[in-house]
């Protein structure tokens, strides 16, 4: 499962002209589910995100996490992310999960995240989304919890 995180200091999701998700300042979150994904990866992921030290502290450095600053947190589901671009012109999506099962996981990891800390809001899976965001930095970060290879 892939997340590629955006320290922002606000960040929205509109989906047919309807606003889906807004946050201020915290971390939007593209996320991509990958074949091999499982609960585990999405527990694993969703422990990064909230713990990872991406914003400053008193003496600027990148010392605190989204949930010692209680930031807002704007996931988005993006089924490109897992794309291979490693030849020709244009990306094959083979290693992202079929649609059923990255909407199951996508959902899992809201849900957990939403039980997990307080400002949680989501774009809309397999939706044509517009994100608008003030990266803050910038700061943009891969994070990445393998699949299981079988």
């Amino acid at each position: 499962m892939i997340g590629l995180l955006q320290r922002v200091s606000k960040a929205s999701v509109t989906v047919d002209g309807q606003l889906t998700g807004s946050i201020g300042r915290g971390l939007l979150v593209l996320v991509g589910v990958e074949r091999g994904d499982h609960k585990a990866q999405a527990d694993r992921l969703l422990q990064r995100l909230l713990g990872y030290r991406v914003f400053a502290d008193s003496e600027e450095k990148m010392n605190l996490s989204l949930t010692d600053i209680q930031g807002g947190l704007l996931l988005v589901p993006q089924f490109t992310l897992p794309a291979d671009t490693c030849k020709g012109t244009r990306p094959s999506f083979t290693p992202a999960a079929p649609p059923d099962e990255g909407r199951h996981l996508f959902t899992y990891l809201v849900e957990q995240a939403r039980s997990a800390h307080t400002t949680v809001e989501t774009g809309r899976f397999g939706a044509d989304m517009q994100v608008a965001l003030v990266n803050d930095g910038p700061v943009t970060f891969w994070l990445q919890v393998p699949p299981v290879r079988g």
